[in-house]
């Protein structure tokens, strides 16, 4: 949340019991799931998101349920580790529930 914040969004934290039934609620694939589900703008932002991510699905305005970082990969936004820095993609749930990378980040040397 830190994150988004100093990114000029504003959030309001909602306690669920079952983060599962957010997902299901809202589009988002169990395989695809995080530890945190978020609305914006109508999006579903599902896991560790970049601000920069949501940013640009803000803009572009993409049929789609929103964005998601499945699981919890070190070193994206939230889980910042200064020994670590895994891979993960971000990627964009359509509207049929498929899905497909929406962008990349790679590991740093």
């Amino acid at each position: 949340m830190d994150h988004l914040r100093a990114n000029g969004f504003r959030v309001k934290p909602v306690a669920v019991e079952d983060t599962g039934i957010e997902r299901k609620r809202r589009g988002i694939p169990d395989e695809l799931g995080g530890c945190h589900t978020a609305v914006v703008n109508g999006y579903a932002i599902e896991g560790h998101v970049p601000a920069r991510d949501i940013k640009r699905l803000l803009a572009e305005k993409p049929r789609a349920r929103g964005l998601a970082v499945p699981g919890m990969p070190a070193g994206s936004p939230g889980m910042e580790s200064p020994d670590r820095r895994d891979p993960y993609d971000v990627l964009i749930v359509r509207e049929d529930g498929r899905h497909a990378i929406y962008s990349s980040y790679r590991k740093q040397p």
